[in-house]
This record gives C-alpha cells, structure tokens and sequence, in this order.
C-alpha cells in the first residue's frame, strides 16, 4: 500500500474532504446527582444525530472545508433523521439506505460532571455492508474527486485496507473511535497521515499503558508516523517526522458535556491542516474547539469566528517534549 505524507503541502485553496464512517442516532442520558451503581439514577435522556465521523465532520465543514460522507443507515425512521442532520449541516450525503435494517445507534451514559459512565454501540450494519460499499464504482469517483480523506474504526479492517489503496497519494486521516475498535487500523498504521486517538485507545494499539515519549516511541515501533493522544484534562500529546509535543488544554468555563470534544477536536485540526497549518498550529484550533464543546450544551456547539477567535487566544503554544 502507498505510504501517505504526514504533513499536507502545497496549501489546498478550496479544499474537499471525502469520510466514510458513523453517522447514526446518538442516545445521551445523563444522571442529575450521584452516580450509583447497580441502581436506578434519575436524569435527563437526549436524542440527536451523531456518529464520530460524522460529528467530526461538523467541525469540518464550519472551518471552512466542504465535505462529503459515505455511510450506511437503515430504513427506519432515525435514517431519516440522520439524513436531515448531514444535511442541515451543509455535507454533501453518498450514504447507502438498507431499507431492511435498522440504523446504528450509540448509547451513551453520562454522570452529573459530564464523564462518561458507559457506552453502548448497536452498530453491525457497518461491519455487514462498509465493506461491499469499498468495492462500489461511485465509491472510487468519490475518493477520485476528494482532496484528502477522513474515516473512523467503526470500518472493518477489510474495508479500511480498501480505502487506504483506493486513497493513493491522498492523505488519509483516521479516528481510533474506542479500545476495542482501532486495532481494525493496525495493519495500516503506516499508510495513515495522522491517527486521533485517546489514551485507553493508544494502550490498545501498543498493548501496555504508557505515556509521553514512551507512547510516542511504542506507537512508532508499530507503525504509525503521526499522532495525536488526548486525556481528557491533560496535555494533548501530538507527534509527527518533526517531534513530539504537548498542548495544555484551557480550563472550560462551564462542563456540559465531553462527550463530543474528541470529535470537535478531529475536525477542527484537520480543516487547520487542510488549509496549510503544521500540526503544531492546527491542533491550537483543534484543542480550541473542542474546550468550545465542553462548554455547549448543543448537540453542534456554535463555532462563530468571534467565539472561536476567543477560545483559540486561550489556547498556549505547543511546547516540544525532549
């Protein structure tokens, strides 16, 4: 498989972004008080249209970038919920309908600080058709059409290996999606430019809990040529042909929600890259968004050039690790 640049030059005027991942209903209960285990909680539950690509994507599309999305949904009435959805936020849909199936859904439970208690993912219709999907002729004009690539784990490996040959010299950029799910990209770690990633989900990938340059040096010694590891609070740790760094994230003023900073985090980053920013300096508007998501109570925190511009001011400069 060709192996795909780490850093994206010459800058793309007008760029476009082609994703193949989740795009689903998206279930957030959270609990009012203290979490007990093992016993009834009262909350609130909230519906929306999710999916972490496709929730990437939002961030996308709001930094400038025009993006389009191939996914697969059922024929129920949640797909056409996510129809609307992809639609409303300016994202041009190339998804499949199976009119015999359900839609994914994830499920998640959340405690009163906005932690996550559990997750729940009701997704095989992605495992059964992503992979038929790759071998599609609109499939490869798509990719043909793209400047760059983004996918998710919620992509069996077979269908990830299609995308990564069909991507050619396109940068390709993947999001771990949980522990479980990114060993799927373990065969091509190298082919990919940049990998987002947690740190339960890096673990996973290298088989042993690390940190810093530990991390950074397992995750090479498997392949992977770029990164970038978040840990909720902690310093974002990114690494590249260049070196490795850290980014303190700001205090949010308010938690709301964390739920959906890793995406935000994703696309605002790779938007940056796609418009000629080193690593470095798009993930500065990377963490910027995602404290912008922390913050909103929305389903699609408001990325408005004023209140983006504020929180990227609060955002420090990378600072090298060794």
């Amino acid at each position: 498989m060709p192996t795909s640049p780490t850093i994206i030059a010459p800058t793309i005027l007008a760029p476009t972004i082609l994703a193949f991942g989740g795009a689903h209903i998206d279930r957030r209960g959270q609990v009012s008080g203290t979490y007990v285990p093992a016993a009834s909680n009262p909350g609130m539950m909230r519906e929306d249209v999710g999916g972490v690509v496709f929730n990437a994507l939002r961030s996308v599309v709001k930094r400038g970038v025009s993006a389009s999305l191939i996914s697969v949904r059922g024929g129920d009435a949640a797909a056409d919920s996510v129809a609307s959805a992809i639609d409303n936020a300016g994202i041009t849909d190339l998804s499949v309908v199976f009119l015999d199936r359900t839609t994914p859904s994830y499920t998640a439970l959340i405690d009163a600080e906005g932690e996550l208690i559990v997750g729940l993912a009701d997704m095989a219709l992605y495992d059964l058709a992503f992979p038929k999907q790759m071998r599609r002729s609109k499939v490869r004009e798509a990719i043909a059409a793209a400047d760059a690539i983004l996918c998710d784990a919620n992509l069996p490996t077979a269908a990830l290996e299609r995308l990564v040959a069909l991507a050619g010299d396109r940068p390709v950029f993947a999001i771990a999606v949980s522990p479980a799910k990114v060993v799927r990209l373990a065969p091509l770690l190298s082919d990919l430019s940049l990998l987002f990633m947690n740190r339960r989900e890096a673990a996973a990938l290298v088989g042993a809990e690390m940190s810093g340059e530990a991390l950074v040096d397992a995750l090479r010694q498997v392949g992977l040529n770029a990164g970038v590891i978040t840990a909720g609070s902690a310093p974002v740790l990114g690494f590249d042909d260049a070196g490795i760094f850290e980014i303190d994230p700001p205090a949010p003023r308010r938690v709301a929600d964390v739920t959906g900073a890793g995406d935000a985090l994703t696309g605002a980053t790779v938007a940056a890259l796609l418009h000629g920013l080193p690593l470095r300096a798009a993930l500065r508007e990377g963490v910027a968004a995602a404290m912008l998501a922390i913050e909103s109570s929305e389903a699609v925190p408001s990325f408005t050039t004023a209140n983006f511009t504020q929180a990227l001011a609060l955002v420090p400069e990378a600072r090298e690790v060794a």
